[in-house]
């Protein structure tokens, strides 16, 4: 099942408050390569609501790349499912959406809610694929091909993992999505995995003839007063550095678009936008363009993945270079969520502030990471990479302290 949650955010591009999709009518687990081949014949097939995950490393499908480091999830790099029942939330109005209708009327006659056992508290032993002081090298080390003109910003992430974890993810999903509710969060669960997800960013939308896409770069935290939570969104608006990156990945999905737009379309509607959540202030700019006639949505998917949030400019290079710096996969972590709606208008968050759980081996794991230009500071970067895991450190209680101490 999957659930996608908009926790009432006003999103002029929103489509819906809330979907549900329950029961797998059909579903596609490509395992021997041609994802996006494999996905665009799924949708021509499933005319009506399809939903799904892309993982990060279908970048290695886009272009000519590779990925070897450690995996301890073995989540699959694609996987859609049609479901057997939709339910579609906007406002007041709920919609139940079934091939059977009277099938669909008994199902939601008998439901009855699932409470999370919730009772006894994560057991999880976290550890961090990088100590403080090799997170501070490898910046060092990135930004020293900076300085060479190998790229010009990258998303360098690190992985947090637990083994032999034991969660109950329903009570983790429900608690995130309590202390943390941002537009873009899901729950996603198939054969024993879970992706519990609370982002913050959109990747790609489309709403009739125009694509959205809104990166995110640029985070600050909250503050209880007022007027100190102020001066510091002030202050993050101002930042140079935080300008800096956010202009160079709009610039970025600018160039992504153009792969799919008509000529002369291609427009940024905002830029260097402070949107404001519970947990942090985050900058956002939205970038727009009229997608082509002869552009299937799976393509214009496929022309701007991976979001360029995520990877740096140039992006090929960034991507590459990420590999060598990164200890682990990002699977999941830095792809999409979303679904494809009858009309063939989609939405797509990106996978962020996410935690993802293999049950059957145990597996727990979360990402964070932030963007490295020239004038970015270790230390900094590392205090920026544990803001943004606080909300998920919170619900796994872990104490504050970590991985500092």
């Amino acid at each position: 099942m999957c659930y996608l949650d908009s926790n009432n955010y006003a999103d002029p591009y929103g489509k819906f408050d809330a979907l549900i999709f329950v029961g797998i009518k059909q579903d596609i687990d490509p395992k021997n390569g041609e994802n996006f081949e494999k996905l665009a014949n799924f949708r021509k097939e499933n005319h009506g609501f399809i939903t799904g995950f892309i993982g990060y490393d279908l970048k290695n499908e886009v272009e000519n790349l590779s990925s070897h480091n450690t995996d301890g999830l073995h989540f699959p790099e694609l996987y859609f499912f049609a479901p057997e029942i939709v339910i579609t939330i906007n406002k007041n109005k709920v919609e139940i959406i079934g091939e059977n209708e009277a099938e669909v009327y008994q199902k939601v006659e008998r439901f009855k809610p699932v409470e999370s056992s919730g009772s006894a508290p994560p057991s999880v032993d976290l550890q961090s694929r990088f100590s403080k002081a090799e997170y501070s090298n490898a910046v060092e080390k990135i930004k020293a091909h900076i300085v060479r003109g190998d790229i010009y910003v990258t998303n360098f992430c690190q992985e947090f993992y637990a083994e032999s974890a034991e969660i109950d993810p329903l009570s983790i999903f429900n608690k995130l999505n309590r202390s943390s509710p941002n537009p873009f969060s899901s729950f996603f669960k198939w054969k024993g995995n879970y992706i519990i997800c609370a982002s913050p960013e959109r990747f790609l939308a489309k709403r009739g003839n125009q694509l959205i896409s809104q990166p995110i770069k640029g985070t600050a935290r909250r503050d209880d007063d007022s007027i100190v939570d102020q001066h510091i969104k002030t202050e993050l608006r101002n930042h140079p550095k935080e300008l800096q990156e956010n202009v160079m990945i709009v610039d970025l999905v600018r160039n992504d678009l153009t792969h799919s737009a008509k000529p002369g379309t291609v427009k940024t509607a905002e830029l260097f936008g402070i949107h404001s959540f519970k947990q942090v202030h985050q900058m956002v700019s939205t970038v727009l363009c009229e997608i082509r006639d002869d552009m299937s949505p799976v393509e214009a998917v496929k022309n701007t993945f991976p979001m360029g949030s995520m990877t740096g400019a140039p992006k090929i290079s960034a991507m590459k270079l990420m590999e060598q710096y990164e200890r682990s996969k990002r699977g999941v972590y830095s792809g999409a969520i979303g679904y494809f709606s009858p009309d063939d208008d989609f939405d797509f968050n990106v996978v962020i502030r996410t935690l993802l759980y293999n049950s059957a081996e145990k597996y727990l794991s979360f990402h964070v990471g932030s963007a490295i230009t020239y004038h970015a500071d270790p230390e900094r970067e590392y205090e920026e990479c544990l803001l943004k895991a606080k909300a998920i450190l919170g619900v796994l209680e872990v104490p504050p302290t970590y991985p500092l101490s």
